[in-house]
């Protein structure tokens, strides 16, 4: 298994223009909050759904991502976990809006995306997970590592 610093060599390759970099750093959270939100929207049987209210698709999602990113580093894993939380928080207030939190998430998403594509239309290089869908799940530890480096944290 590739270690986290491979991973973002590899990911980078594909993220040098400072354009598209600028892009990323907003279009990758706003991705990763509106694909929480959208699964977060999924009914799930009543039969599961009177377990906790906690228990959906997302949160679901949340905890296998996790698991993958405490295998690259546990510090990361951390990280991310605090990102979640404040998606969860912003999930949260979307619900308090007059409109289902699905249609929020999904303007979110669909602009997101389309600002990831600009950026990789400005970059020369097709996004990375059209070589490997693992780097979905790289692209937002990608950004916290560089702000990891940043503040001088171990991963």
């Amino acid at each position: 298994m590739k270690t986290a610093d491979e991973w973002f060599a590899a990911y980078g390759v594909s993220h040098q223009d400072p354009t598209n970099k600028a892009i990323h750093w907003v279009c990758v959270p706003a991705i990763v909050f509106s694909l929480l939100g959208l699964m977060w929207a999924i009914p799930l049987p009543e039969s599961i759904s009177k377990l906790s209210p906690w228990l959906n698709v997302a949160t679901v999602f949340i905890g296998l991502a996790l698991i993958y990113y405490a295998i690259l580093s546990p510090s990361l894993a951390l990280g991310m976990l605090l990102y979640v939380a404040a998606c969860i928080w912003g999930i949260a207030a979307l619900t308090s809006l007059p409109w289902p939190l699905w249609q929020s998430c999904l303007a979110i998403f669909v602009v997101a995306w389309i600002g990831q594509f600009i950026g990789h239309k400005i970059e020369g290089r097709k996004p990375s997970f059209f070589e490997d869908i693992q780097f979905l799940l790289i692209g937002p530890i990608w950004l916290l590592g560089f702000i990891y480096r940043k503040l001088g944290i171990p991963y």
